[in-house]
């Protein structure tokens, strides 16, 4: 079944089956691999086999028969096998020749890493792309980029960066910085991907191509944008409203100033248009407007792991030892930026907070300051307990600073507050969300946000970051789209 729980239309079936051998390759020749570990060619060929890809491999070199074990083949066209994907390393002005090999072979998809074609704004340039599209339409194959690292599709650990526990958040982005960024990103911090493709200047398969089909993929749950421009604006903004009203679009535009905006143009080739305008689309879309690399990651990830939520009340907790009320106050002042309500507790809840809490050095409202709580772990636990049971509180946010812990109870402390937290979350019925704001104690924060993450509780590097991208689900769902 498709996301939407509908069964795929014939035509949502076709769309499917078309980019099989975009994302499910069974053979992947990679023209312009080597013995040279410092070429890309071979990083893609290293990668995929690191990455345990499942189908067959044939590098490609007249230069030589075998390369990291693996047997070379002088031309895609001599390799025997069919060839669904090809990797096309080599400089620019051989890329032609190759694409004309590529059509005697019949392949079905050529990605082209090779950059220096219309992005550079040279005549040279737009017209060796235009002779892409040419072979492309000759030798009916597709062609992803150029100017691109490609697809990223863990469940086929088609990969150049070891393959990660497949998921449900599927990335599209015109820059391959980004896509490599985000992949490792996602591997501290738990993000989950179905499929990410880097499309570069996307002189055939564009980004109404991929979001076209992802809106439809049923292994994606979730679509996250980067662009610094788009060949047709209309057919764009149609097709994120349609896939915005079955799961969620969280989209980051490149080029916002007009620094960046000139950035982008000799990047990609892409022309920015109005920010302002941009903005007003995605809105008007019911995608989820982001600003930098770190919101779109953050929104991402709090939507693979919160529940659909359309209030905003906030229940606050921190302190939990001296020195740290003060980040009671800094969060509250986050949460407001953000547009969270820290309503005040319900006064049956406060009631029972006041009886629980010794009254010297904390505060019994929220935001919560449990300063003088000690590390009493028994306290802490039916505290969250409370506020989960109050129906003023809709998400319970939690503020666990690893090192203040450390310094003023024990280094001990924070491993038991994170596995009093998980043990929390198997019972709690409103979402959980944890900063852990950076560590001296660096090791030891990142052993307590991998435990809290494999728990599916997100953790954020500060409740700034963490309000933008609950408020961020929040503003989704209440713009009326289905749930997922």
């Amino acid at each position: 079944m498709s996301s939407n729980g509908k069964e795929p239309t014939r035509t949502d079936q076709e769309k499917l089956k078309e980019f099989e051998p975009v994302f499910y390759p069974k053979t992947i020749a990679i023209v312009g691999a080597s013995r040279n570990e410092q070429k890309m060619g071979s990083t893609y060929l290293n990668g995929l086999l690191a990455g345990g890809f499942e189908g067959k491999l044939f590098p490609v070199n007249p230069k030589t028969e075998e390369i990291v074990g693996v047997k070379a083949f002088p031309s895609v066209s001599s390799i025997p096998d069919p060839v669904d994907y090809v990797i096309i390393t080599v400089p620019r002005d051989l890329v032609l020749d190759v694409l004309e090999d590529c059509a005697q072979k019949k392949v079905k998809v050529v990605q082209i890493f090779t950059a220096g074609f219309s992005e550079t704004g040279e005549e040279e340039g737009k017209k060796l792309e235009e002779g892409i599209i040419k072979k492309a339409e000759k030798g009916k194959f597709r062609v992803i980029g150029p100017n691109c690292i490609g697809v990223f599709s863990p469940k086929n650990n088609m990969t150049f960066y070891g393959a990660g526990e497949p998921g449900f958040v599927a990335f599209i982005s015109q820059s391959g910085g980004h896509v490599a960024k985000i992949i490792l990103d996602g591997m501290t911090r738990e993000l989950q991907f179905s499929k990410i493709v880097s499309f570069g200047n996307g002189c055939d398969l564009d980004d109404t191509d991929f979001l076209e089909y992802l809106a439809i993929d049923p292994e994606t749950n979730i679509i996250g944008l980067y662009l610094e421009g788009t060949k047709d604006g209309k057919k764009l903004f149609q097709l994120i409203k349609e896939t915005s009203k079955i799961k969620p679009v969280v989209v980051w535009k490149g080029g916002r100033t007009d620094t960046g905006a000139k950035a982008a143009a000799s990047h990609t080739g892409s022309l920015a248009g109005s920010y302002t305008v941009w903005n007003d689309a995605v809105k008007q879309a019911g995608a989820v407007n982001v600003e930098s690399f770190e919101e779109l990651v953050d929104t991402l990830l709090a939507f693979q792991f919160l529940s659909k939520i359309e209030n905003n009340n906030v229940a606050l907790i921190g302190g939990f030892a001296d020195g740290a009320g003060g980040a009671s106050v800094a969060g509250s002042d986050a949460c407001a930026s953000a547009g969270l309500n820290l309503s005040p507790f319900s006064k049956e809840i406060d009631e029972k907070l006041n009886n629980l809490i010794p009254l010297e050095g904390s505060i019994t409202v929220n935001p919560l300051d449990l300063s003088r709580l000690e590390g009493n772990l028994d306290v802490l636990s039916r505290i969250i307990g409370l506020i989960d049971s109050d129906p003023r509180t809709d998400i319970i946010l939690i503020n666990e600073d690893i090192d203040i812990i450390s310094f003023f109870l024990s280094p001990s402390m924070p491993g038991r507050i994170t596995d009093l937290l998980i043990e929390s979350k198997k019972v709690c019925k409103k979402p959980m969300v944890v900063v852990s704001p950076p560590a001296l104690l660096h090791d030891e924060r990142a052993k307590e946000e991998s435990k809290l993450s494999d728990a599916k509780i997100p953790v954020y590097p500060s409740i700034d970051r963490a309000a933008k991208s609950i408020m961020n689900v929040i503003t989704y769902w209440r713009n009326g789209s289905q749930n997922l």
